[in-house]
């Protein structure tokens, strides 16, 4: 009797998920990030298509695939592992500039390219998952369970992986699991060629081979890092990874790199020497030459960022994303009494601390200076330190800013309750600083302030309005917030400061007119007069009225950087000729584009079997006489497909709104992104493949009425999502001070049972169509497949307008329709 292959599946399961993570920080390497996030999603349609494709393939080839089993799953899990390799090397060729989409037809023909190269090692894994719910749908909970589990493990293999290999050699390695999981399928169904199982672990090593050049990674000529190297003699000097980024570090000995954003044009004293540190090909830091003397370091006294210091007298200063190292010296320069810098990558410290030591001066051994590898926000609310001064170091390129790539950047730094807890870290009369770079028309500044004075009202300060600064300069914009109203000094300092170094005074408590927009001129005072909007009576009505998108950012919809609105869409269209692009935060319509994208692709790999099936005579949908599989009747198609349709589309569309929804609201619990990936997604995966296995008991208990057990699992999800809701923030803040380790453990035991539960729900319909007709099975597979990539995108949109609470509000409306569809 053939058994089905548990452990094969779970490591291909496991395979293609450790891909599906490593595909997001490969492009987020040689692309960025946010079409790293939409490449996957359409990737993913490959399980969608395998299951139309088995769906079909298994009324017309029902005795060949029931005989062959063993050999189409290890061919596809052989074909896995050759494409996931292949077909990326083949994409990193395509010719695709997402700067030109706007203006060449052809890009987005490539990008089209770019998705069907991505989507063949998704089909060829699917194909063989598909196959064995199929051929074993009498077992499919123990199926399942083996399938979410591998995928579980999966996750969280890929992640420890990267700690120990570069993603480069991580594709090798997941190539590699693809074969093992083939030689697995062999020895698991004993295929009566008993050498096979060896020859393909020795194929599973070839990937090892492969000459480096194939897979090398190659970044997009726009990137910043390209860019650089594009200078004469400059070159890579370190490069390390990890799952937080690749860190790269370039000097430049014939041209020297000067680093200064917001630097006056009135300064008199060049930066010293500098090396480049990128992370991911973006986001530029400077590691500055450092000898332990003040007088080389006397331009971080002209930028924007050094008014603080000119309002406070030997401040206590914390620095949140301290990089390199440059805001640090700043403090230093300005005679800070102590300094605490909180850097997210901790490669970034030893770079500084210990590879470049001698060039850097070891900047965080300095005395007074703290450095600490975490979180910010994290690191703010585990302790209750009070402070002069809170910097907020500019954290994101130019580059990538000014062409409006952040635009579905989730940032935790920016929103309401960020401001809060800043202000809440602050003594009496101290300031918040952060830096934004100069985006025209205004966009980062006006949603940063009304961020502010939403801030402050909530918390119970009366007049907002006079705790706010705002300086301008040629290329950045500082924001002062302070504990206390900025009193005549503080303005005559701040004034002083400004015409010294020809920085516009855009606002402090006072301001004429007049005073505003004097130095770096714009032909209209924009900033001055949307400050001035967003502090009067009508400040509804200018965010409502502003041509972008600047309502204050909050915690549970952290989008910052979104600041597209539709109606401003044929505007900044017919400006594109004149650099329009900059203007549209593009990243936004994209991933619109590729919603209605994944929504037809869905629905053509869900109607086209439904039809086929049909159209097909019932003799050739049943299947012969098998051990593995329970003869069915030859009645028609049931008129109920369409309810089949309804609970897999509800339940795939749920478990990923749900499972979206917690990640990002335990991020800030973990206080690391790193670990909400790794154990978030893991834990609900395995526990989801825990309930499944438990759910066969659930059918057992409820023999008499197939639907109790679905109805009693949605109840069960709904009850612990409601709680957790309502819960949850306080339950976060009581716990944040824990280890590390106590948090992961927490996030786990919380995890557990809502995961626990939204495991059964599949498995149980997909047994119910087992019983009434078979040959749905892999239809019903197919459309959660299909469901689950749309939802992946569809939940990022709601969470940008509504809210992660709303997105976890329509999931548990959907698995009630799930629960009332169910068969």
């Amino acid at each position: 009797m053939l058994r089905p292959p548990l452990l094969a599946l779970a490591v291909l399961s496991a395979a293609a998920l450790g891909y599906e993570v490593l595909l997001m920080r490969l492009l987020s390497i040689i692309q960025w990030h946010h079409f790293a996030y939409m490449m996957i999603s359409v990737a993913l349609l490959g399980y969608g298509a395998a299951g139309a494709g088995v769906a079909m393939m298994r009324h017309a080839f029902a005795a060949l695939f029931l005989r062959h089993f063993v050999q189409v799953f290890a061919g596809g899990a052989v074909l896995f592992g050759i494409c996931a390799i292949a077909c990326f090397a083949l994409a990193q060729r395509v010719a695709f500039n997402p700067l030109e989409i706007l203006w060449d037809p052809g890009q987005p023909l490539r990008l089209v390219a770019v998705y069907l190269l991505l989507f063949v090692p998704f089909f060829f894994a699917a194909v063989s998952v598909c196959l064995t719910f199929t051929c074993f749908n009498e077992q499919i909970h123990r199926v399942y369970s083996f399938d979410i589990l591998g995928a579980g493990l999966g996750c969280l293999a890929i992640i420890a992986v990267l700690f120990v290999l570069d993603p480069a050699n991580a594709l090798r390695l997941v190539g590699g699991a693809g074969m093992a999981a083939a030689a697995l399928a062999a020895f698991e169904c004993r295929w009566h060629r008993p050498w096979l199982p060896v020859a393909l672990l020795g194929a599973a090593l070839l990937p090892a081979a492969l000459p480096d050049a194939w897979i090398a990674l190659r970044p997009s000529e726009y990137k910043e890092l390209s860019q650089i190297l594009r200078i004469g003699n400059a070159r890579v000097v370190d490069q390390r990874s990890s799952p937080l980024g690749t860190v790269t570090v370039v000097e430049s000995p014939s041209i020297p790199l000067r680093h200064a954003p917001g630097l006056s044009l009135n300064a008199t004293m060049e930066p010293p020497p500098q090396l480049a540190i990128f992370t991911d090909g973006d986001g530029l830091s400077a590691l500055n030459h450092y000898d332990g003397r003040r007088e080389p370091l006397a331009y971080l006294g002209d930028l924007t960022s050094a008014l603080p210091f000119h309002l406070l007298d030997r401040p206590k200063v914390l620095v949140l994303g301290s990089g390199a190292g440059a805001d640090v010296l700043q403090a230093i320069y300005h005679h800070a009494s102590s300094v605490d810098a909180v850097e997210l990558n901790p490669q970034v410290i030893d770079l500084v601390q210990r590879r470049f030591a001698a060039f850097s001066g070891k900047p965080y051994s300095a005395p007074g200076v703290h450095v600490f590898a975490a979180e910010a926000r994290g690191f703010l609310v585990a302790g209750n330190a009070q402070y002069d001064l809170i910097q907020v170091a500019l954290l994101d390129s130019f580059s990538t800013s000014s062409a409006g790539l952040y635009a579905l950047s989730e940032s935790y730094l920016y929103t309401v309750e960020a401001f809060q807890e800043y202000l809440r870290h602050l003594r009496p009369g101290g300031l918040l600083a952060i830096t934004r770079w100069v985006t025209l028309p205004p966009r980062d500044i006006p949603k940063l302030l009304a961020t502010a004075v939403t801030a402050m009202e909530d918390a119970g300060v009366p007049q907002p309005a006079r705790r706010l600064a705002l300086i301008r300069g040629w290329k950045t914009a500082t924001l002062l917030v302070k504990n206390g109203d900025f009193v005549a000094s503080d303005i005559a300092a701040l004034r002083a400061f400004c015409t010294a170094r020809s920085f516009d005074t855009e606002y402090y408590p006072g301001i004429q007119a007049a005073q505003a927009n004097r130095f770096n001129v714009l032909e209209t005072p924009e900033f001055f007069e949307s400050v001035q909007a967003l502090l009067g009576a009508d400040r509804d009505g200018f965010i409502a009225r502003y041509k972008f998108d600047v309502r204050p950012a909050t915690d549970d919809r952290p989008y910052f950087f979104h600041f597209f609105k539709w109606r401003s869409l044929p505007e900044l269209l017919s400006l594109k000729a004149q650099g329009g692009l900059p203007l549209l935060e593009w990243g936004y319509p994209v991933l619109v584009a590729t919603l209605l994208q994944a929504t037809c692709a869905a629905l053509l790999l869900i109607l086209i079997p439904l039809w086929a099936m049909r159209r097909w005579p019932a003799a050739r949908r049943a299947p012969p006489q098998a051990s593995t599989t329970h003869a069915i009747d030859d009645a028609a198609i049931p008129p109920s497909s369409w309810r089949i349709g309804v609970y897999f589309l509800a339940v795939g569309f749920a478990f990923m709104f749900v499972e979206i929804a917690f990640i990002q609201k335990l991020i800030l619990f973990l206080s690391h992104p790193l670990y909400a990936i790794a154990v978030v997604l893991s834990a609900f995966l395995v526990f989801a493949g825990l309930g499944s296995r438990y759910s066969r008991r659930m059918t057992a208990r409820y023999h008499d009425d197939r639907k109790r057990p679905v109805e009693v699992a949605v109840a069960g999800i709904c009850l612990v999502s409601l709680f957790y809701l309502a819960t949850l923030p306080h339950l976060f803040r009581l716990l944040i001070a824990l280890p590390d380790a106590g948090r992961i453990a927490v996030s786990i035991m919380l995890i557990a049972p809502l995961a626990f539960l939204m495991g059964m729900p599949f498995p149980l319909g997909l047994a119910n169509v087992a019983r009434h007709d078979e040959a749905l099975v892999p239809w019903a597979w197919g459309i959660n497949a299909c469901a689950s990539v749309v939802a992946s995108v569809l939940a990022t949109l709601m969470a940008i307008h509504f809210g992660f609470t709303a997105v976890v509000l329509a999931a548990l409306l959907l698995y009630i329709a799930a629960a009332t569809a169910s068969t």
